[in-house]
């Protein structure tokens, strides 16, 4: 479905996308995941068809997104990271006048329309005015929109930045659905949790750069340990901080991790590891044992430090 080569873009002497490779196969959820100005969107914008390559081989179902723009567009829903709805007109308008653009004779936009409406569990508002719906529902009328032309292939950048739990976990069902039909998910995400319940595959994206790809639990598996140990202890004076601490646990996991206010043990058995550190004579106020997530692994590939 995409087959991206040395793919690059340029804004003047600034270079977003710095040379990656990316392959997409059918029927699967691919994710693009990094932090804020990784190149994540500059990279999308470029498989829509929308923005043209600075250098490298990019292939959209099969064409060239230079020659083949409109054709490639025609058959891709995009999902944009900002609501982009029509407020003049109400919910089922805004599909039925979304579908006209593509040509869509009148009687097969309605109707599709209505299925859309449906499937996104919208039909109740379908006269509503856009500004009278929640986050969450102007969320599904835009993944609704972005399918009336029955896409093979959905760019879906940020899907659910912004909302709720609940809305949060309405969109995934959504989204689940869809690739159960054979549609093809490409999406971007800085949530860990929404990466590792939608993708089948990803790559994590660092300063234009793919810094590691797989499935979230290879990503886990090879970046990270099974568990991580958390510790927080009192910190009594200024001077007596966690990091004073790790020459006396770091040798008890794999990797030892130092935040302001507690130590990440990175290591196969958690619990063993606690066990460990309490026979040392030392006493945390606090300790959880958990499994490691693909946060640890992004944390981990992309730092801490805040991007602006």
């Amino acid at each position: 479905m995409i087959h991206a080569a040395g793919l690059r873009k340029s804004f003047g002497d600034f270079e977003a996308v710095r040379g990656i490779d990316v392959d997409v196969r059918r029927g699967e959820a691919f994710g693009f995941l990094g932090p804020n100005g990784a190149g994540k969107s500059s990279t999308m914008r470029m498989i829509a068809a929308v923005s043209p390559v600075s250098d490298g081989q990019l292939r959209i179902l099969d064409r060239d997104p230079a020659t083949d723009g409109p054709e490639i567009r025609a058959r891709i829903g995009v999902c944009p990271q900002e609501d982009t709805l029509d407020t003049e007109l109400n919910v089922r308008d805004n599909l039925i006048v979304y579908g006209r653009y593509f040509g869509l004779p009148r009687a097969e936009v309605r109707e599709r329309a209505d299925e859309l409406l449906e499937f996104v569990q919208l039909t109740e508002k379908a006269k509503a005015k856009v500004d009278d719906l929640s986050g969450g529902m102007k969320r599904r009328l835009t993944i609704a929109r972005s399918l009336i032309n029955r896409p093979e292939l959905l760019l879906l950048d940020e899907p659910t930045t912004g909302l709720d739990p609940q809305a949060r976990h309405v969109v995934w069902d959504r989204l689940f659905r869809l690739k159960q039909q054979g549609v093809t998910l490409v999406l971007t995400t800085h949530y860990m949790d929404e990466a590792e319940q939608l993708t089948d595959r990803l790559v994590v994206m660092d300063k234009g750069l793919i810094v590691a790809e797989g499935s979230p639990l290879e990503l886990i598996a090879t970046h990270s340990t099974r568990e991580v140990a958390e510790l927080r202890f009192g910190v009594a004076s200024e001077g007596d901080t966690h990091e004073a601490l790790v020459g006396k646990v770091e040798d008890l996991a794999d990797r030892v991790e130092v935040l302001p206010d507690r130590l990440l043990l990175y290591t196969t058995d958690g619990e063993e590891t606690v066990a460990k550190v309490h026979e040392r004579g030392l006493e945390p106020v606090a300790t959880l044992v958990r499994r490691s997530t693909l946060e640890d692994v992004f944390l981990r590939l992309t730092g801490r430090t805040l991007v602006d």
